[in-house]
């Protein structure tokens, strides 16, 4: 068996390895570790959790003690997708240097330019940064990378997923061609695969374990789930969640749930503390400090539960996680390899739980092609158990406005009941007998409804006056019905002889109401419409 001691590594590199509590090397650190000390380039292929950062960090450290850093140009480069990736990478070398005296600086989104700046004019001999922020830095005429040695690319798929393809190409471009370059990938795309044929010379081609398999000592399983409606699908999901979380008992230790999108991380996490759960979310909109203490806690224990989206699936080394569970099926074939990577790691057992909907069948599709294997289905706890309907406010915040909320509202204002259609023609006599069905016995009931303008008598058109006439040729209110005139028997409020006019057109109405009758002539160009203030104006020219 081959230990560390065999491959060749600085005396204080060994002790550092030895105080770390580390004898055997993995792997990838056994295949990498002998060319990369010969300045070869290396194309490392591993699943996640097996011991890629030291495979290049331990090399690297013993190529840099001999020589000294210039000011503004580094002599080595890690380039990594994520703050959290490249934070431990620096940890890493923390932890192998204690013996040397190299400087390192760290270069992330979310910190000062003014304090890396600083540890850049010092000079460092190990450079770890993310390409977006080291692209700032050098556009900002504070970074050289003419003196770069060696130029490490870690977790190279991710990249591609970011999207930050473009930003490698150039920075290789702005390093010496003379480097050595170290490239290390979980999976092998074609365009990851375009990029090491271009940039690197003769790569030492490591590959340990099959591309995009899985580690033989996590339990896979996937709950098929449909929702009892659409709208209640997302609300049912993470009842489903916690009754996963549950019957799993004391095995549950602690779990990184996975999201694919940001607002679903804040959404799941905010109804797992709701419920008593000690949850807390972490993705890429969140501050930098905010991420570094959830991190923080998540490994000494404080936090039990870590809803992430996949910043946290790449390369992050928390030990002793026990479970994963995929709150959604990835969208990507190759990131359900590295979330569920964060269990089961050094030689530990762990257990990943993936919640699968009709939506995402073809997603689990692909993974499973890509796994070559069939993940073992699993039995909802919640067959056969009533859900109570949920109030929680992060559940609610999802539901869409009810479009019935307006109508409700504007019935209750009206008084609770909502005006029934009115039947075309004279069918009026069944609607009163309807409203008039809750009176009491031997109460008066209403006459059929009469035509508005007979109603009232009509006087001589010489005695008017014009606010007779105006009242005349306006429609009939409700306040003009109840009106009582003498001579007249009694008469109750006949709103659906109001609809029936308010619905009809008020030309056809003055026609065939008043039966033929001239009520004088009429204003030309105001129309019947017209207010009644309006008409008072021309009284004088009516009465003509």
């Amino acid at each position: 068996m081959i230990k560390f001691s065999d491959l060749k590594l600085d005396p204080k590199v060994l002790k550092a390895i030895e105080d770390a509590g580390y004898e055997t090397p993995t792997p990838i650190q056994a295949g990498a570790i002998p060319p990369a000390l010969e300045g070869r380039d290396v194309l490392g292929i591993a699943q996640t959790g097996t011991g890629k950062t030291a495979s290049f960090t331990l090399p690297m450290i013993t190529l840099l003690a001999k020589g000294r850093a210039r000011a503004r140009m580094p002599r080595s480069l890690v380039l990594c997708p994520t703050r959290e990736l490249a934070a431990q990478v620096a940890e890493n070398f923390d932890t192998y240097t204690k013996y040397h005296k190299l400087t390192k600086a760290l270069l992330i989104g979310g910190v000062s330019f003014k304090e890396q700046d600083q540890l850049i004019d010092r000079g460092v001999d190990v450079l770890i940064a993310t390409p977006g922020r080291l692209l700032d830095h050098f556009e900002r005429g504070k970074l050289l990378l003419t003196g770069v040695q060696i130029m490490v690319v870690d977790e190279a798929d991710r990249m591609l997923d970011m999207g930050f393809i473009p930003d490698i190409e150039r920075i290789f471009s702005l390093t010496p061609f003379t480097r050595q370059t170290l490239f290390f990938s979980a999976t092998m795309a074609p365009e990851i695969e375009r990029i090491t044929n271009t940039f690197l010379s003769a790569p030492e081609r490591v590959e340990v374990a099959r591309q995009s398999s899985a580690s033989a000592t996590i339990t896979q399983g996937v709950v098929m789930f449909k929702g009892s409606r659409k709208d209640k699908e997302a609300s049912e999901k993470r009842q489903l969640l916690r009754a996963l979380i549950d019957s799993e008992g004391e095995k549950c230790r602690n779990a990184i749930i996975f999201c694919n999108r940001k607002t679903d991380v804040d959404v799941v996490a905010k109804s797992l503390m709701k419920y008593g759960y000690d949850a807390a979310p972490i993705h890429g909109d969140l501050e930098q400090s905010q991420r570094t203490r959830t991190l923080d806690g998540f490994r000494d224990g404080t936090l039990r539960f870590l809803v992430a989206s996949d910043v946290a699936a790449r390369g992050l080394d928390i030990p002793n996680v026990s479970h994963v569970f995929n709150f959604d099926v990835p969208s990507h074939a190759e990131d359900y390899v590295h979330r569920i990577g964060r269990t089961g790691r050094a030689g530990k057992l762990g257990t990943t739980i993936m919640l699968c909907t009709p939506r995402d069948d073809k997603n689990f599709a692909d993974v499973e092609r890509l796994l070559q294997t069939e993940i073992p289905r699993l039995a909802n706890p919640l067959d056969g158990v009533v859900i109570p309907e949920s109030n929680d406010s992060a559940e609610s915040a999802e539901k869409p406005a009810n479009p019935r909320s307006r109508t409700r509202s504007s019935r209750s204002r009206s008084g609770g009941k909502s005006a029934p259609k009115t039947p075309v023609g004279d069918e009026v006599a069944p609607i009163v007998e309807l409203e008039n069905a809750d009176a009491p016995a031997g109460a008066p009931q209403a006459e059929p409804a009469q035509p508005a303008e007979a109603a009232q008598p009509q006087q001589p058109q010489g005695e008017q006056t014009p606010n007779d006439r105006s009242q005349s040729e306006r429609p009939q209110s409700r306040r003009s019905d109840n009106r009582q005139t003498s001579g007249q028997e009694p008469r109750t409020d006949n709103r659906a002889s109001e609809r029936r006019d308010d619905n009809r057109d008020r030309p056809r109405h003055d026609q065939n109401s008043n039966n033929g009758r001239d009520n004088g002539p009429k204003v030309v160009g105001m129309g019947d419409h017209m207010p009644s203030f309006i008409a008072l104006s021309f009284g004088d020219r009516r009465t003509s």
